[in-house]
């Protein structure tokens, strides 16, 4: 006769515990970020040169900036960019990609090389 045996119990987790919604790092660094102050809403505008434009002044004058004007810029305007992802919408990423052009373009410097996925059509 074969007996049965059984299998200890298994422990069960405590549920998790309920705590407030922190900040998010990304707000955090919005806010305290040394790299320079922007005008209100500047993502928002529909020119990418506009765009482009006011990061390249909020660049060059910020007081508060560790880099060049142009790598500054550009960070900030990578970070939103990326920060934003999914939830920003096609046509204002498109503007955003474009803002970046116009500001490596005001700044004189080369312009990005073609997409890996356009090159191979």
């Amino acid at each position: 006769m074969a007996t049965s045996s059984k299998r200890p119990a298994a422990k069960k987790t405590p549920p998790a515990k309920k705590t407030p919604p922190a900040k998010r790092w990304s707000q955090h660094v919005t806010e305290t970020s040394d790299a320079m102050d922007l005008k209100p809403d500047v993502f928002k505008q529909d020119d990418p040169k506009a765009i482009a434009r006011s990061l390249k002044s909020s660049a060059e004058h910020s007081d508060r900036r560790k880099s060049d004007p142009y790598r500054s810029a550009m960070s900030m305007l990578t970070f939103y960019i990326n920060r934003a992802g999914h939830n920003l919408e096609p046509a204002q990423h498109e503007r955003l990609e474009k803002a970046k052009d116009e500001l490596r373009s005001l700044f004189g410097k080369a312009a990005r090389p073609a997409a890996r996925s356009a090159a191979k059509k």
